[in-house]
C-alpha cells in the first residue's frame, strides 16, 4: 500500500507503535520508517541508544521503546520526517504529538489547526502547544500538538493545515 498510495498499511503503523503500557509511562518516539534506504541519522543522534545501531546503512530503524525517553533528537534529525514523539500522559483528556512540520507559514503557539488523517481527511481541530524552529538550515521545525485522546487510534501520524 505504501508504494502505491504513500500511506502505510495498518499493519505497518501498528508495528511501529509502542504498547499502551509503555505509552502510560511518558513520552516515547515512534519511528515510521518503512523503506530500506541508506539513512541512519536517527540511530546516530540517539544519546540513549534507544534506536539500535544499524548493521547495514539500509536497515530499518529498530527502536527499544522501553529505553526511549522522548527527547525528540531523532525527530529533528530524521531527513525523512518519519519520526514523532507521543506523550499519552500529557493530561487526562489529551495526548501530545511532536511532529516535523514543513509548511509555510508555521503555526504559532496557541493556534488551533486542522488535524487530518493519513489520507488528508479532516478529523478535528488540534491546539499548537509549541513551535521549535531551529536556526540550522538543515533542520525541519517541530511542532507539539494537543489532541483529544479519543483520536489516538485514528491519528497515529497527523498532518496539520493552518
Amino acid at each position: 500500500m505504501l508504494e502505491t498510495t504513500g500511506i502505510p498499511s495498518l499493519e505497518q503503523v501498528n508495528s511501529s507503535f509502542p504498547s499502551m503500557e509503555r505509552l502510560m509511562q511518558g513520552p516515547v518516539a515512534i519511528v515510521e520508517c518503512f523503506q530500506r534506504i541508506p539513512c541512519n541519522p536517527c540511530a546516530t543522534s540517539c544519546k540513549r541508544g534507544a534506536i539500535v545501531p544499524f548493521e547495514d546503512i539500509n536497515d530499518l530503524p529498530n527502536i527499544k521503546h522501553e529505553t526511549c525517553n522522548g527527547c525528540s533528537l531523532c525527530v529533528f534529525n530524521c531527513p525523512g520526517l518519519a519520526i514523532m514523539v507521543i506523550d499519552y500522559t500529557y493530561s487526562e483528556t489529551e495526548v501530545t504529538f511532536k511532529i516535523p512540520y514543513e509548511f509555510i507559514p508555521l503555526p504559532s503557539e496557541g493556534d488551533f489547526v486542522q488535524g487530518l488523517d493519513r489520507e488528508g481527511q479532516y478529523l478535528c481541530d488540534v491546539k499548537v502547544l509549541k513551535v521549535q524552529n531551529t536556526k540550522a538550515m538543515d533542520r525541519t521545525p517541530v511542532i507539539t500538538l494537543a489532541v483529544d485522546k479519543a483520536y489516538l487510534k485514528t491519528f497515529r501520524n497527523i498532518k496539520v493545515v493552518k
